[in-house]
């Protein structure tokens, strides 16, 4: 449990230096090349969340992303999960909520500075990052612990199948 909290207190921490960074060496610049055809790094304030999606609703997010973070954190705590995958996707989307929720809480907004070149997307962040693998991981864990059951029968218990 202990290597959890400080593996979300690590990421937290690692995006919060990205951010700084954004704010103290790309904002004055606005965009650099980052890697050519691929991806620029360009310094872009968002209000809202993904693709700016309830953009202005500062309060309506934090108690939102607060709530989400409380459940996942107790899930992790209390229900202590045994598989790795389980664990280690959890902390990624923990650190990555917690990530953006400072920045939501403390300056009304997250700074994005992700931006690819090769397809027209959405700003991003290593906060983003860490949700977006974490959910992804997630959703592996559960598929894998549905195909764990089906093989030694566990996943049966109304006997219809």
């Amino acid at each position: 449990m202990l290597i959890s909290l400080l593996g979300i207190a690590a990421l937290v921490a690692l995006d919060q230096v990205t951010k700084y960074l954004a704010v103290a060496y790309l904002a004055p610049v606005g965009t650099l090349p980052f890697l050519p055809g691929v991806m620029e790094l360009r310094y872009v304030v968002n209000d809202g969340m993904a693709f700016s999606m309830l953009s202005g609703n500062r309060w309506f997010l934090l108690i939102a992303t607060g709530l989400v973070m409380a459940v996942l954190l107790g899930y992790l705590i209390w229900k202590k999960p045994e598989s790795r995958l389980e664990r280690a996707a959890l902390v990624l989307v923990l650190a990555g909520g917690m990530g953006n929720f400072i920045d939501r809480l403390l300056h009304g907004y997250v700074v994005d500075f992700f931006a690819t070149t090769f397809i027209d997307f959405a700003v991003f962040n290593v906060a983003d990052c860490f949700v977006c693998v974490g959910v992804g991981l997630l959703l592996l864990a559960v598929l894998l612990e549905e195909r764990r059951k089906k093989q030694t029968g566990g996943g049966q218990a109304d006997g219809n199948a």
